[in-house]
């Protein structure tokens, strides 16, 4: 029995040794960090920051990859099928959540098929509309979409998108149920916002920022309790009276369940150095998105964060009876 139990515990401190001698080499050719979105929406632009942070750290090329549609489901269940080898990833915002109460027969499970590696960003929201809506200021605006709820048009980059889930609290805060066009994308709903095809968004700064500030789309309300340092002149809907619209989306990097734990822990460093990156945090502050701290930049800290989203948001859209077609 001793003999047995000998074999056993030198076969586990192998199993051990050889992982962390793996891990040493690792990465030793290009890894691909999965954003299930359209490239030019908000999450592309936070995932191409940190892919080429992450590359800086790792010595090894990130390469971006965009496998949009389904919610971001699309792209997910690739990452949750690779091998999981710390060479495919994924940047994920709200929608990890969400999609296991909109679909049914989900092909990977948000907790049990993925290895957090730790969040990254925590951003706020943002209500904009075509340069052309005729509203003046926040008051105009919610009184139009009262008396004209039936032909406004809402954008959003698909079911159970962080700008859906904000698209629906906007309505519910308002009492009103606007046209829903949803898009592959925040990319191809806010091109189509900045050319009058649609009306309003409701969706992160980071999208969102840069076209009010150059002009090409107009800013009414902060989808929080405050307003935002990147647009101190647009006020929070709880300025006019309108509660129940709060709503700040964090992104967070994931790997395949089963990843070795050196691994894991060599990509969580790679991204705490990256959170703490002054010109990470400048280019996101750009774009009104903060970086957390280093202390959320961990798999305990985005594993507390997804469970809350199961519960909070996940709750959300099974109570508005929301199922992906």
């Amino acid at each position: 029995m001793w003999k047995k139990i000998i074999r056993n515990l030198c076969a586990l401190l192998w199993v051990a040794a050889s992982a962390s001698l793996w891990a040493q080499d690792f990465p030793s050719r290009p890894i691909t960090m999965v954003m299930p979105y359209a490239p030019g929406g908000p999450g592309d632009t936070i995932t191409r920051v940190f892919a080429a942070a992450m590359q800086k750290q790792l010595g090894q090329q990130i390469v971006v990859d965009n496998p949009a549609g389904a919610s971001g489901s699309i792209g997910t269940a690739r990452v949750a099928r690779s091998k999981p080898d710390g060479y495919s990833l994924l940047m994920i915002h709200v929608s990890h959540a969400t999609n296991l109460a909109m679909y049914k027969n989900l092909s990977y499970h948000p907790v049990d098929d993925f290895e957090p590696i730790g969040r990254a960003t925590s951003g706020p929201m943002v209500v904009v509309a075509r340069n052309e809506f005729p509203a003046r200021d926040l008051p105009d605006f919610i009184a139009y979409l009262r008396a004209n709820q039936a032909k406004v048009s809402l954008a959003h980059a698909g079911v159970g998108s962080a700008s859906h889930l904000c698209g629906l609290m906007l309505m519910n805060a308002l009492g009103v149920k606007l046209n829903e066009i949803p898009y592959k994308g925040t990319g191809p709903a806010l091109n189509d916002l900045m050319g009058g095809q649609v009306d309003v968004l409701c969706d992160q700064t980071s999208g969102t920022v840069p076209p009010v500030k150059a002009g090409k789309i107009k800013a009414y309300a902060a989808a929080g309790l405050a307003r935002l340092p990147s647009l101190p002149n647009v006020p929070a809907m709880n300025e006019a009276g309108v509660n129940g619209l709060d709503i700040s989306i964090s992104f967070g990097l994931y790997a395949p369940k089963g990843t070795p734990q050196p691994v894991v822990e060599k990509l969580t460093a790679a991204l705490q150095k990256s959170v703490a990156d002054p010109e990470v945090r400048a280019r996101l502050d750009g774009m009104g998105v903060t970086a957390v701290g280093v202390e959320l930049a961990t798999p305990q800290a985005l594993r507390d964060h997804l469970r809350h989203e199961i519960d909070v948001l996940g709750g959300l859209l099974t109570k508005a009876g929301v199922k992906a077609n």
